[in-house]
């Protein structure tokens, strides 16, 4: 097991918002793989230069990272120059799933259905944002995670604080139609044609609030796996999840995030392309509905490391 996969880095922790919850998942990765026998190792990129990756000698490495300066492509790119194969999509990918704006644009542009939304930059915007999209509408940063600097907000009077609470993660605000319904995830293996859907997972948060303490410190949020939904919806959920995924070009994992509203029309809210791995998170959840285990999908995840720029030698 050594020999096959050398010596393993796991970037975790990182510098953005979501940092404590990345120091859970690469604690639970780590464990995992080091009961599995493999030479591994952790790496902060919070707490150690992004210069000592290339004394490491890792042979390949496992993100971990989530939010900004590790799910945005940034970390990626650097892997590349390195050559250094890592796990998840590529830069471009990540990058544009990172961005709740522009993966609304590709989705679009290929025909998935995705709220309606407009981008806000200053709060002299918010004039007409309820005609434009409704009461209850939402309101929140688009390169955050974890529902930081959201809010759901249910008369126009709320819009100012709503706008400056996203407007401290970043300049450009996305506000969203709210849809009314049930909240689906579906994890994504793979790359290419060859990428495919793991079970659904419905989330209930209490008072239908998945925030962000109930996502990753709450037992009272419940989880149904697999989701409990007519078949042909079912199916077409997870198509939708493939769609999404192979539109952005995401490869190795993923996990798509949908409401399905009163009439039975799924809606594509984001795409996560180094998602959460902690006790609570729902891609281990959704593997264990297929029959694999913790270890044996922090396996399969790592099986697929690679670098994903195409060289050509000078």
């Amino acid at each position: 097991m050594k020999l096959k996969y050398g010596r393993v880095g796991i970037l975790y922790g990182g510098r953005s918002a979501e940092r404590e919850v990345s120091l859970m998942s690469g604690q639970g990765v780590y464990q995992a793989l080091s009961e599995a026998g493999l030479d591994v190792h952790l790496f902060d990129t919070g707490e150690r230069p992004l210069q000592d990756l290339f004394s490491a000698g890792f042979d390949r490495v496992f993100i971990v990272l989530h939010g900004r300066y590790g799910e945005d492509g940034t970390v990626q790119g650097l892997l590349e120059m390195m050559g250094l194969p890592y796990t998840g999509s590529g830069p471009l990918a990540s990058s544009l799933a990172m961005d709740k704006i522009m993966t609304k644009k590709v989705w679009l542009q290929a025909g998935l259905p995705t709220p309606a939304y407009v981008a806000l930059e200053s709060e002299a915007e918010l004039a007409g944002l309820t005609q434009a999209l409704g009461l209850p509408l939402i309101v929140k940063p688009p390169h955050e995670g974890s529902t930081l600097g959201l809010t759901k907000v249910v008369e126009a009077g709320q819009l100012p604080a709503a706008y400056r609470l996203a407007g401290r993660y970043e300049p450009v605000v996305l506000a969203e139609q709210f849809i009314r319904g049930r909240e689906l995830t579906v994890p994504v293996l793979g790359k290419g044609a060859g990428a495919h859907a793991l079970p659904i997972v419905e989330i209930i948060a209490p008072q239908g609030n998945y925030d962000y303490e109930n996502k990753y410190f709450s037992d009272e949020t419940r989880y149904i796996c697999p989701a409990e939904l007519d078949e042909g919806v079912a199916a077409r959920v997870r198509q939708l999840a493939e769609q999404a995924y192979r539109a952005l070009g995401c490869e190795g994992w993923g996990r798509a995030d949908f409401i399905l509203d009163e009439q039975g029309q799924p809606w594509l809210l984001e795409m996560n392309t180094s998602p959460g791995m902690t006790s609570h998170s729902l891609v281990p959840m959704s593997a264990r509905g297929a029959g694999l285990s913790y270890t044996e999908l922090c396996l399969a995840i790592l099986d697929g490391a690679a670098c994903k720029v195409r060289r050509h030698e000078i």
